[in-house]
């Protein structure tokens, strides 16, 4: 008979308790039977002596379902992708749709901002009358009408999850290869997939600032989600830089805008692509990563891609073609104020995260759950690492609610971006694919 002591015990040990105990643990967690003070000391016991890849496949499928797996009758995969955080990064918007456009089905389950990185969610809330909190029943009607969702989680879906990542939130485990891995993979696998991508951030921007790090979790997403039946491939990509020119919900809703209506390309298609042709490919939408690259470039171009996202957006409660007006939908931040370069030279580093915390002290994020977020104030118009500037050329646009708050800003933006007389090396956008 299984006991939440004896598994902490066997985790103690150095030991791996069998797949039916971890299943009890996480079935004890979402229904309350498992205390926090258990629950606490099994997150640190695994944080230290760690579960092995065969408990970590064990767990995640255990904590995947330890509530609602949803099922899909579609006559194409059902794909998704995961980033593991970063600045400027609003892929998501623009992948879900051109997967859709491509044939594939998109259940996309996102999160809100965490620390210095934006929140896919709460990027969508800046369109007015948009709700992504939906359910089962409205969920399978926007997917139905536009091939693509982008909600957050019900509290069916993975709750073991929910209980164990606010249990480690305040006992220092956050860290734990592990419990990260069974954290991500249980609530994307519970939406029922066939493929997944996973976009490993690495860099100034990125939760995982070294590269030997970010392929340690990468090669372990991609041996958990495999092992668990869903068919994945991770790529390692920059996070030097800022991925948009811009920081901040509104404002990188515009940046997507901007994608999809054909008026900008750069970094953001080209991950898109990158990260769509493996699904593609992985999917049998596509012969193979390239063909499906170039697919996702194309149903950008030909504005495919901004149809689905428009109908998304509708069916999710937003306003009537928003892809033709989407300018006069978003807020605009009272005060806007350009930051030039005092001296001539190169853009040679960016420090992404100081500008991530820089777009949450103007009230672009959230320093405690309960902080109700600014959609309108953020970064615009960021210069790219290696760009040449003359001295009084812009480095950024602040968009701030107050005087004092864009005077913060600016602080912060000359402090994170170094101005030098000789040109950077610039890191590869993709760094490495791994499975």
């Amino acid at each position: 008979m299984n006991d939440a002591r004896s598994i902490i015990a066997k985790l103690r040990q150095r030991q791996t308790p069998p797949r039916d105990a971890l299943a009890w643990f996480a079935q004890g967690l979402a229904d309350g039977s498992v205390t926090d003070a258990q629950a606490g000391a099994f997150a640190m016991a695994v944080c230290l002596n760690g579960l092995g890849d065969v408990g970590r496949v064990a767990l995640t499928i255990a904590m995947r379902d330890s509530g609602q797996v949803l099922e899909w009758d579609v006559d194409g995969p059902v794909l998704d992708k995961h980033s593991t955080g970063g600045v400027g990064d609003c892929v998501s918007l623009i992948l879900a749709p051109a997967l859709a456009a491509c044939g594939a089905y998109v259940p996309m389950i996102s999160g809100r901002g965490l620390g210095h990185t934006g929140g896919t969610l709460d990027k969508l809330d800046a369109i007015p009358g948009v709700s992504t909190q939906l359910s089962e029943r409205r969920l399978r009607d926007v997917m139905a009408r536009a091939g693509c969702a982008i909600v957050g989680a019900t509290a069916t879906v993975a709750p073991a999850d929910k209980r164990l990542y606010a249990i480690r939130d305040v006992t220092a485990t956050v860290e734990s290869m592990d419990l990260i891995t069974a954290s991500i993979l249980s609530k994307k696998l519970a939406a029922g997939l066939d493929g997944l991508v996973l976009d490993v951030k690495v860099g100034s921007g990125a939760f995982m600032k070294d590269a030997g790090d970010a392929r340690a979790l990468a090669d372990a997403l991609v041996k958990t989600a495999n092992a668990a039946g869903c068919k994945t491939t991770a790529l390692i990509t920059d996070m030097s830089q800022p991925l948009a020119p811009a920081l901040g919900n509104a404002l990188e809703v515009a940046e997507v805008m901007q994608v999809l209506t054909g008026a900008v390309k750069g970094p953001l298609v080209d991950i898109s692509a990158a990260l769509g042709g493996v699904l593609l490919a992985n999917g049998g939408l596509a012969k193979d990563v390239q063909s499906g690259a170039d697919a996702i470039v194309a149903a950008i171009a030909d504005g495919r891609a901004a149809e689905r996202f428009a109908t998304m957006i509708t069916a999710m409660g937003g306003p009537m073609q928003f892809t033709q007006n989407w300018s006069r939908f978003l807020p605009e931040a009272t005060v806007i104020r350009e930051i030039t370069a005092r001296e001539p030279g190169y853009v040679s580093a960016i420090d992404g995260e100081a500008l991530g915390l820089a777009v949450v002290d103007l009230g672009g994020g959230r320093k405690v759950e309960s902080d109700v977020i600014n959609p309108s104030v953020g970064l615009s118009d960021v210069q790219r690492l290696g760009t040449k500037l003359s001295k009084g050329e812009p480095l950024c646009v602040v968009h701030a609610a107050r005087p004092v708050d864009a005077d913060r800003a600016e602080a912060a933006v000359r402090a994170a971006i170094t101005i030098d007389a000789k040109p950077p090396a610039v890191p590869d956008l993709i760094a490495e694919r791994i499975g």
